[in-house]
């Protein structure tokens, strides 16, 4: 078993690395491909739109192959689509094609999250879960840093770029399929339900109805303030803030830095004071960070606040974790699936809102809105149970049960 835990671990963090790159490349790439194709501010935030609407529409379909085939075959069936829609820009001829090309990517992008996720969660012990859950979602910062070292060696080439980075999704796959055990809990739970398939109603009905509808609007909130910023930041930079675009690797680098610190840091500390209040740690530091982000001018100022406005997004993380351990093992990843992917789904405006409100009260004033939707993820976050925390009963009962006899 404990053979079987790091296996997942490495694999899903691969897996998860390859995820990060191509949602990572259309932010890094998104100057280019406007000149390049002629495309409005608009319709670059259009791209990123359709691929969170591909990843809204994975926590349906995602969900469903996973719960009810398998852990593995989710997870194969998912990195083959994006990797597959990826390679395929290499050849886009306008700009309709690539929406719906990305569209397709989306639903594998947002799939290998659900999967990645409840893998650890059916693998890890509850003592340690936050920090595996957390390491497996660091790949993201890390693709990151990967993204924006290729794109430095091949970029103007984005069509080169998007087909590299397409195929080499074939390391992951063959390592899945080669070194992959499936779930043992989802192959327990599913000997003792063979009758009835898991759907999505399964989590929008009875005693789990609440806890989805929470927690999608909480990941609905808090990621519409996470990527209308991040798909804009480096935009911001070069556009409002006069940083050189030669700098924007070296920015990117820097800021995925601080994530990856941030995503184990605040992994470890969820496993010790409990997943939820963990995450309205860390959105309170990123409303806290971002408006000085918006507001600061100097150079150096700017490059440093970067990593740490990245190291409070770790709530992106411990969601991991937290929306998994919200739901059973039978919808482990319809449920959490839902939340999460949802969220992103409803997050896929607000890149093309934040461009709209450029126009009018420019990025910086839209970082701010971007501020205030994380604020209001916090306050939902209040409403929802508590998990990977002890309490003050379970801290007696421990004691009980330590003492001797007698």
């Amino acid at each position: 078993m404990r053979r079987t835990r790091w296996i997942v671990l490495g694999g899903c963090f691969l897996a998860y690395l390859f995820d990060a790159l191509e949602i990572v490349l259309l932010s890094l790439t998104l100057p280019v491909i406007r000149q390049d194709m002629g495309l409005t501010v608009e319709q670059g935030g259009l791209l990123a739109t359709a691929t969170l609407l591909g990843i809204g529409v994975s926590s349906v379909l995602g969900g469903y192959v996973a719960d009810n085939f398998g852990r593995k075959k989710a997870l194969v069936g998912s990195l083959a689509t994006f990797g597959v829609f990826t390679a395929a820009l290499y050849t886009v001829p306008n700009f309709a094609v690539f929406m719906v090309l990305r569209f397709l990517a989306g639903i594998g992008l947002g799939t290998v999250w659900s999967v990645v996720s409840a893998y650890v969660v059916e693998t890890w012990p509850p003592k340690s879960r936050g920090r595996a859950a957390a390491f497996v979602i660091s790949a993201f910062p890390a693709g990151g840093i990967l993204a924006a070292v290729i794109s430095r060696m091949i970029l103007p080439d984005w069509r080169l770029l998007f087909l590299v980075a397409g195929a080499a999704v074939v390391a992951p796959v063959a390592i899945i399929l080669i070194w992959f055990r499936e779930s043992a809990d989802w192959e327990a739970d599913k000997a003792h339900n063979t009758t009835e398939a898991v759907s999505v109603r399964d989590v929008l009905s009875g005693p789990l109805r609440r806890t989805t509808l929470l927690g999608t609007l909480m990941a609905a909130l808090v990621l519409t303030g996470y990527w209308g910023a991040m798909t804009w930041l480096p935009t911001y930079l070069t556009s409002e803030r006069g940083l050189p675009s030669e700098s924007m690797t070296w920015f990117v680098t820097v800021l995925n830095v601080g994530i990856f610190f941030g995503y184990n840091g605040f992994g470890m500390l969820a496993d010790r004071i409990g997943r939820r209040r963990t995450i309205i740690l860390t959105l309170m530091g990123a409303i806290a960070t971002l408006p000085v982000y918006a507001m600061t001018t100097h150079d150096t100022t700017l490059l440093w606040l970067g990593p740490l406005f990245g190291a409070f997004t770790a709530f992106f993380a411990v969601f991991g974790s937290y929306l998994g351990e919200l739901f059973p093992t039978r919808a482990r990843t319809t449920g959490a699936g839902f939340c999460f992917n949802v969220g992103r789904g409803v997050s896929a405006f607000a890149p093309f809102a934040l461009a709209g409100l450029a126009g009018t009260i420019g990025f910086s004033g839209g970082l701010m809105v971007c501020a205030g939707f994380f604020a209001l993820g916090a306050v939902v976050a209040l409403l929802l149970p508590k998990t990977g925390e002890q309490t003050s009963e379970d801290v007696v009962q421990a004691r009980v049960a330590t003492q001797p006899a007698g």
